[in-house]
């Protein structure tokens, strides 16, 4: 009975050790950088998630750019019905 005790007791501390040095290492699964150990870069998933896009949106909205007017058309030229004669 002292011989499977102390085989247990000694199995235990192995997998306890092998889990410290696993978790201290930070050993990646597959798909989760490559082997390099470093993660790939993180690259924006949608616009929204694009800081210069949201830049630019916010920069349109703050500034909109005027359309340049037809300097044939008089002020009352423009969508709308035209006037009768």
């Amino acid at each position: 009975m002292l011989k499977f005790l102390l085989v247990v007791a000694v199995v235990g501390v192995a997998i306890y050790l092998l889990v410290r040095v696993i978790e201290r290492r930070g050993v990646r699964r597959r798909g989760d950088g490559g082997a390099g150990g470093r993660p790939a870069p993180r690259r924006p998933l949608g616009p929204d998630d694009d800081p210069e896009f949201l830049w630019n949106l916010d920069k349109r909205k703050r500034h909109p750019k005027r359309r340049p007017e037809d300097p044939d058309a008089g002020p009352g030229a423009g969508p709308g019905p035209a006037p009768a004669s």
